[in-house]
């Protein structure tokens, strides 16, 4: 692994070989009926983070710069859906227990992630008095 120190204004893609190196959770063997697939946006399309996947055994998405994904009327065809990881970190990192990361073990850290994915989309559902007049 490369050594790669972040500074507060590194970028992301700076830090692709690290973040994968560093997931919680096992991922199975790559096959050929069933690839690992990394979908990743403009921002990583160079060659050294496509080394990076294909070093680490990864399909790659990643769209080519300047490339847009447009239908036959000229409007794009897949809108960029980017706001919705950042929304959904934003409401992880209001729950202190996950920032901080004050569990240890992996799988207590993993169950509290989990639990609160789930609280938080219990509280998106629409209230069982009110849903139906």
């Amino acid at each position: 692994m490369r050594s790669v120190t972040a500074s507060p204004v590194s970028h992301d893609h700076k830090l692709l070989e690290a973040t994968i190196e560093a997931m919680v959770i096992e991922r199975p063997e790559p096959t050929e009926q069933a690839p690992q697939n990394l979908c990743l946006d403009k921002g990583y399309d160079n060659k050294s983070n496509r080394e990076v996947v294909k070093m680490q055994s990864y399909k790659d998405h990643i769209r080519r710069t300047g490339e847009e994904k447009l239908d036959q009327k000229g409007k794009k065809k897949h809108p960029v859906r980017r706001y919705v990881v950042e929304r959904t970190l934003a409401w992880l990192s209001k729950c202190r227990g996950l920032l901080v990361r004050y569990e240890r073990k992996r799988e207590n850290y993993l169950a509290q992630l989990q639990f609160t994915c789930a609280l938080l989309w219990y509280r998106r559902l629409p209230d069982p008095a009110t849903a139906f007049p």
